[in-house]
């Protein structure tokens, strides 16, 4: 395996972890997991959602991030992945029709090495 490949390999692994670690504080905080890792298919320019949660009347479309900080983990996401993320959450509900009518919001978790996760609430809107 090439050096790339397994620097691809261990970010893989390592966003793996963070997103298990995410949907577990979601779940210690009363939100159920909705979905992991959505992705309408390849060619339909939707992005992957890495989680979708729901609490109440709320579904929140999350992104998961392995950075120290929250700000860090927004500086990550480039306004071409908010299209995306934001794609996959349109063609996620279409899908799931039944939550369409519920309160919808973009959120951020970073999950740090040490220490509980940092979650930012209504991180961004599609439309801004």
């Amino acid at each position: 395996m090439t050096s790339d490949a397994a620097d691809r390999r261990a970010a893989e692994q390592r966003g793996r972890r963070a997103e298990t670690v995410a949907a577990l504080y979601l779940r210690f905080l009363g939100w159920a997991i909705l979905g992991r890792r959505f992705t309408s298919g390849r060619g339909s320019g939707a992005g992957e959602v890495d989680l979708i949660a729901r609490r109440g009347d709320l579904i929140a479309f999350i992104e998961v991030k392995a950075r120290p900080t929250t700000a860090e983990a927004l500086e990550s996401i480039t306004p071409a992945q908010r299209v995306r993320i934001a794609r996959g959450a349109e063609a996620w509900l279409q899908m799931n029709p039944r939550h369409a009518e519920r309160s919808l919001r973009f959120d951020v978790i970073a999950v740090p090495g040490i220490g509980r996760p940092l979650h930012l609430a209504d991180a961004w809107r599609p439309d801004a």
